[in-house]
């Protein structure tokens, strides 16, 4: 199982929200390039970015960020308000390996589909930020604000066949809470379509939730505020799956 530490980038700041809340902010008094340093010392090959002013402002995407992120050796997998095309070309000209893709991934399949076909399935991830309600899975969009037409399972058919090949799936109850992550929702997808390498995004605040993530057989996990907040190390993360 891959993990994902993650930054979330708000105007240059390293913050946290509490599920998606940008009246929820908590500030982590760091530079990002540090941090993502610290990370690649630590073992990691992957740094998860999200770019919250790009999502609240396209216009205001922090692409020299990234390219700072990117100089640390770290592969990048980064999203954020990503609308069009020339938004995905951007990112990864600015040195990201990988752009996520969140809402119209509900909205807009189709369109999705063509940027895999056009820039590779290795460099699309589509991003799903679900409600569960009585075991259902309903994408959401609009900042967690509006609720998809149909649930995950019924929009899943749309991609069982298309190429798609990452896809990162967040319990939007569970997101910076560190209440711990929906596994048996990963179980579901990992069961249902095993061709898609599934990461676990939400709820991550012990060594023990990663190693139930990795039982599932989830392909990769998003670690964000337990490392903040000192829950436990990345080091120890890795040392926790290698020996389990």
């Amino acid at each position: 199982m891959i993990l994902y530490p993650a930054i979330d980038l708000l105007d240059g700041r390293v913050v946290r929200l509490a599920r998606g809340d940008f009246d929820a902010v908590t500030d982590y008094e760091s530079d990002p390039a540090d941090i993502a340093a610290r990370y690649a010392d630590a073992g990691a090959d992957w740094l998860h970015v999200v770019d919250l002013s790009g999502a609240r402002d396209g216009t205001r995407r922090q692409t020299g960020v990234l390219r700072k992120l990117a100089a640390a050796g770290l592969k990048l997998q980064t999203g954020g308000g990503v609308r069009t095309h020339e938004d995905v070309a951007a990112l990864l000209d600015a040195g990201a390996e990988r752009v996520i893709v969140g809402s119209l991934a509900v909205t807009s399949p189709e369109l999705v589909l063509g940027w895999i076909e056009h820039f590779g399935a290795e460099r699309i991830a589509a991003a799903f930020d679900v409600q569960v309600e009585a075991g259902v899975a309903w994408p959401t969009v609009s900042g967690w604000t509006k609720r998809a037409s149909e649930n995950l399972p019924a929009l899943l058919k749309r991609y069982r066949h298309s190429g798609l090949s990452h896809a990162l799936v967040t319990d939007i109850s569970r997101d910076g809470m560190l209440s711990g992550p929906n596994t048996d929702l990963y179980a579901e997808l990992v069961a249902a379509i095993p061709a898609i390498a599934w990461q676990a995004s939400g709820g991550v605040s012990s060594l023990n939730d990663l190693t139930a993530l990795a039982a599932v057989g989830v392909d990769g996990a998003i670690i964000g505020k337990a490392l903040y907040e000192r829950r436990f190390t990345l080091e120890e993360a890795f040392a926790c799956l290698q020996s389990a």
